[in-house]
């Protein structure tokens, strides 16, 4: 051909080229003339340089395959094609021109299922498939075959950046035509710019999706940060289809978002540091490098080592570990402790995982540390602004949050909810007499009482001074009264240098005193006072 070695210096697998038995391949390798030659050669670059030009003006991955699909049909007289991109379970079209029957655009709707078409086929081997009897293929789409395609052409789109190709182009038409070497060279070398200017468009978006992060980040609660950190991750790692990510809380290892999973089922296991160390498999200095690890079911025993870190009856249902056929695995470091673990997951193929998908986790590990972090550290900020700091307990600003929130709950689901307001007695008197460093222990000791005499789920704060208060979720004023004297005999065993403490504790319940959160205050202050003045511990 004149182009220094024909095929082979374009794809990795060997070119399979089908045309109809007892034919041979029409051939330009051996033009008439010099001429010839020299046209066809201006014409393959012209269209390359045309091709770049297109992909350089797009903005976005679909953007270029419409651009770059248009120029190549129209090139080479084809009637439709199609750009696939691999999409966990699924090939999803990014673009496609020329269809337009009722069956064919379900399938682009709907998507290809794993292994079916050629399209699969080409994946799966990473080599180019010509064909001119389409409908004689095992792998041939229904809808297409019964409408009587006979040409088509099936190429991998691959870069230097991801020799593993994650696309696929379909060219071709339903007329018989048979595949000359020239425009098989030419697909060939089309699709060469084509994963080029493809692969730095994904890079863009990879940056986009971050840099969104990072601005979601001063607008969005941690909360709502965690799913969005695991989504981008499943988006633009090849391979991934699922995930999980498992942030670091208070010395072990928790879920926080999901994607393909049931996180409700997952919410209750937690890892330790040395259990996240053996489901990564890797040595600690490594996890402190953020450096990916793949395993493929092909090779390991996905499941058995899930196993050997959280309980079976959980990872096998909310965690569909026996489902996984390929986990990478990436640590999130930050100085010198893992801030998380993002695992993302394929459920199909072994093979998932690639270069390219370790290339794309490595770069979203610094950024994602760095999210974490100034998540963390605004998480605790925010945890300070509400938490008193001479009891630790949460303070009357976190209160009001909290119990407008409790009451929503318990609206919108119809349970009761009870609030108590305590006030100190003998405090002023320990203060006075002791000095304000024995009153501040004082209310040390009250805040420590409350925390050890609650029961899972009674929520303690200070409300400023003497006064303390206890949302009571799920609790009906008999509940409440009787938790209510449980702390008041507990504070009445607090004693100073013979001054001892005592409490008054005003009650009110959702919804028999109030709907509102002024209606129930008002109550709960109004009984407080009353059992201040009746001299009674509780009064409901």
């Amino acid at each position: 051909t004149g182009l220094g070695g024909g095929d082979q210096r374009l794809q990795d697998g060997p070119l399979r080229v089908r045309q109809v038995a007892g034919v041979r391949s029409p051939c330009r390798s051996h033009p008439s003339s010099i001429a010839d030659f020299y046209d066809s050669l201006l014409e393959e670059r012209t269209l390359l340089s045309e091709l770049s030009l297109r992909l350089q003006s797009a903005s976005n991955l679909e953007e270029a395959a419409d651009k770059a699909l248009a120029l190549l049909l129209e090139a080479l007289g084809l009637e439709a094609g199609t750009l696939w991109e691999v999409r966990g379970e699924r090939m999803g079209a990014l673009a496609h021109r020329g269809v337009d029957e009722p069956s064919l655009i379900q399938v682009l709707k709907e998507g290809l299922p794993y292994g079916q078409g050629l399209a699969w086929e080409v994946y799966e081997k990473q080599s180019p498939l010509f064909t001119a009897r389409y409908d004689e293929e095992p792998e041939a789409i229904p809808a297409l075959k019964a409408l009587g395609w006979r040409t088509l052409a099936a190429l991998p789109i691959s870069s230097p950046e991801a020799p593993r190709s994650r696309r696929v182009l379909v060219v071709g038409q339903r007329e018989e035509h048979l595949w000359r070497k020239a425009e098989v060279e030419l697909l060939l070398l089309a699709c060469r710019t084509l994963g080029l200017g493809l692969e730095r468009l994904t890079g863009r978006a990879r940056h986009q999706a971050v840099n969104r992060l990072f601005l979601d980040l001063l607008e969005k609660p941690l909360e709502a940060l965690y799913p969005e950190v695991l989504e981008v991750a499943v988006r633009h790692v090849p391979g991934a289809e699922a995930g999980s990510l498992l942030v670091l809380e208070g010395g072990v290892y928790r879920f926080r978002a999901a994607v393909g999973y049931d996180l409700e089922g997952l919410e209750g296991v937690t890892f330790g540091l040395e259990a996240q160390l053996l489901w990564y498999g890797r040595g600690k200095e490594e996890a402190l490098r953020g450096e990916p690890r793949v395993l493929s079911a092909a090779e390991h025993p996905i499941a058995e080592i899930s196993h050997e870190t959280a309980p079976p009856e959980v990872m096998d249902t909310a965690g569909r570990v026996r489902e996984i056929q390929a986990n990478l695995c990436l640590p999130v470091p930050h100085k010198d402790q893992v801030l998380a673990y993002l695992n993302l997951d394929n459920l199909h193929d072994p093979q998932a995982f690639g270069e390219d998908s370790l290339e794309a986790a490595r770069f979203l590990a610094a950024p994602l540390a760095a999210l974490l972090h100034e998540s963390q550290t605004r998480k605790l900020l925010e945890e300070a602004a509400l938490t008193d700091p001479l009891t630790g307990l949460p303070n009357r600003r976190a209160f009001e949050q909290a119990f407008l929130e409790e009451l929503k709950r318990a609206e919108r689901y119809g349970y009761p909810l009870s609030l108590a307001l305590l006030d100190l007695t003998g405090f002023k008197l320990v203060n006075d007499r002791l000095g304000h460093a024995v009153g501040d222990q004082a209310l040390m000791k009250v805040a420590e009482v409350l925390e050890k005499e609650r029961r899972n789920g009674d929520r303690p704060f200070r409300w400023g001074g003497d006064e303390f208060a206890v949302i009571f979720p799920h609790t009906p004023k008999k509940g409440a009264v009787a938790a209510s004297l449980r702390y008041a005999r507990a504070i009445m065993g607090l004693c100073f240098d013979g001054l001892c403490l005592g409490a008054n504790i005003g009650l009110a319940t959702f919804p028999e005193d109030g709907k509102t959160p002024d209606e129930l205050l008002s109550a709960a202050d109004t009984r407080m006072y009353q059992a201040k003045a009746q001299g009674v511990a509780v009064l409901a």
